[in-house]
């Protein structure tokens, strides 16, 4: 379909004159006339009726003309998404409640001018494929599970370690704590649905239970996280981790609680990642923000597994 053609179509039916299209696209009436006359023999039916009045839309006009609109749109967005400094900076945050979807929220609103599109992939083969073949140019992740490094050139930097939480109804055991070191935690049945086999934070809760001897349950269906505070809500022998930044709310009557881990502070480790060789020109004003206003990593008395540590 001719492009021209579809932008004069729509020249006119918001002109309702072929003259007044004419001049808003700076082209001569006969050309307006003979690009209308090619649209519509390529759909094989009448967009306008001449009129005293001028031209206006046929029922079949009337049909297209939103249509035709879209296929601007869409030929616009094409263009934005190859053309240098214009195309959104397209992030990968893993899920819209999570630390890296407040990151990017903090950076918007600090950088409101950059335009940005946010994209939620599930699985770190994914991210990294879509960031090698220019689909995304960025992703939060906990760098890769042991055994699987990350490609040579996808470049990564370790921006934020997000302390994890214990979640708890009001009938736990621990409910009543201010916080609860690692070792308190032994024996008490954390439930947490939902973890991939595989993924990266699947290897880091692995890790977890090998080094501090912990009880995590991952069985049963993964009904999100409405049905995860109910069950830990009603069920006094269960309680589940959740990051520190993550937002959530639920109904007063839960009477759940969110309890600080200590000696050490189980941390979520977050890392950037881009490809090395075309980043967007965006990209360094992201990881400028991130590495002034993102907490530091590393730090004394608390964990993560060792394959999260920078290269």
């Amino acid at each position: 379909m001719d492009l021209e053609a579809v932008r004069t179509f729509v020249a006119v039916a918001e002109a309702g004159q072929f003259q007044k299209a004419a001049a808003d696209l700076s082209i001569t009436q006969q050309a307006v006339s003979k690009r209308v006359a090619v649209l519509e023999r390529e759909l094989g039916v009448r967009l306008f009726a001449r009129t005293p009045r001028g031209a206006e839309l046929t029922i079949d006009g009337q049909a297209f003309l939103p249509h035709a609109r879209e296929v601007l749109r869409a030929a616009e967005r094409a263009v934005a998404s190859v053309r240098t400094g214009r195309r959104p900076l397209r992030v990968d945050i893993i899920a819209s409640r999570g630390a890296a979807s407040g990151l990017m929220r903090d950076f918007h609103r600090a950088y409101p001018e950059i335009d940005l599109a946010v994209v939620m992939l599930l699985d770190i083969e994914r991210a990294v494929a879509a960031i090698r073949s220019g689909e995304i140019d960025a992703s939060f992740r906990a760098v890769a599970a042991p055994g699987r490094p990350l490609p040579e050139d996808i470049e990564s930097v370790r921006v934020l370690d997000e302390p994890l939480q214990l979640l708890t109804g009001p009938g736990h055991a621990l409910a009543g704590a201010r916080s609860v070191t690692v070792a308190e935690l032994v024996g008490h049945r954390i439930w947490m649905p939902g973890i991939v086999p595989g993924s990266e934070w699947a290897a880091y809760y692995e890790d977890l239970v090998a080094e501090f001897g912990l009880t995590i349950e991952a069985t049963g269906p993964n009904f999100g996280s409405d049905a995860l505070l109910d069950t830990v809500a009603d069920t006094p022998a269960l309680a589940t981790f959740m990051s520190e930044g993550t937002r959530l709310v639920w109904p007063a009557g839960h009477g759940l609680r969110r309890i600080p881990v200590t000696d050490p502070t189980l941390v979520y480790p977050h890392s950037l990642l881009w490809h090395r060789d075309h980043p967007h020109p965006a990209l360094a004003t992201l990881r400028a923000h991130l590495a002034a206003t993102a907490p530091r990593h590393g730090a004394a008395g608390t964990w993560a597994p060792d394959w999260v540590l920078p290269r």
